[in-house]
């Protein structure tokens, strides 16, 4: 079942895991939660859609090159419900 994102791990050691994740249009990264602390750096300027485990829900806006963090047990469904192009964005896990 294709879920219309991929993710490219590029850096795996003892200290982080960064993985760049696309998201093309109408795709989803499914439920997941995420078991690091965490920063994404954006590398378009867009809006994805964020559908929290606890059933709520935003639409978060995306800037190319600036960064947020969120909390280890962050637990999230995200989806490119807006954009006619690819979301892109790196995530640096602090393991």
């Amino acid at each position: 079942m294709s879920t219309g994102s991929h993710s490219t791990v590029q850096l795996d050691n003892e200290h982080f895991r960064v993985t760049q994740w696309t998201i093309e249009p109408g795709g989803t990264i499914p439920m997941h939660t995420h078991e690091h602390e965490y920063v994404v750096i954006p590398l378009v300027t867009a809006a994805m859609h964020v559908a929290n485990a606890d059933g709520t829900s935003f639409d978060a806006a995306l800037e190319t090159g600036v960064s947020y963090s969120r909390p280890a047990g962050s637990e999230h469904e995200i989806s490119n419900t807006a954009s006619a192009e690819p979301i892109v964005f790196v995530e640096v896990e602090r393991l």
